[in-house]
């Protein structure tokens, strides 16, 4: 089953995740079909705390792919953000 989730990446203490389109059965930061956005919980000043690309993302489902849970939140978060 093809999944959207975070891949992790930054240095200890200060994470960053790609969210990324992957088949469920790849390591958490391993092989992936594609990058959607970012997500930095840790992000200050101007710098953006989250990008994805909506379209993409609705396309995956469209196909059949399946959201992680913290990925659903930042699509609902993202979704928001772009109405504001």
């Amino acid at each position: 089953m093809v999944k959207i989730r975070l891949s992790r990446g930054g240095a200890k203490g200060r994470p960053f995740y790609h969210v990324v389109v992957t088949d469920q059965r790849n390591k958490r930061d391993g092989r992936s079909i594609e990058r959607v956005g970012f997500y930095n919980p840790v992000a200050s000043g101007k710098d953006p705390r989250l990008v994805l690309n909506l379209e993409r993302v609705q396309a995956w489902l469209s196909k059949g792919a399946q959201l992680s849970d913290k990925v659903q939140a930042l699509v609902k978060e993202a979704g928001k953000q772009s109405v504001a």
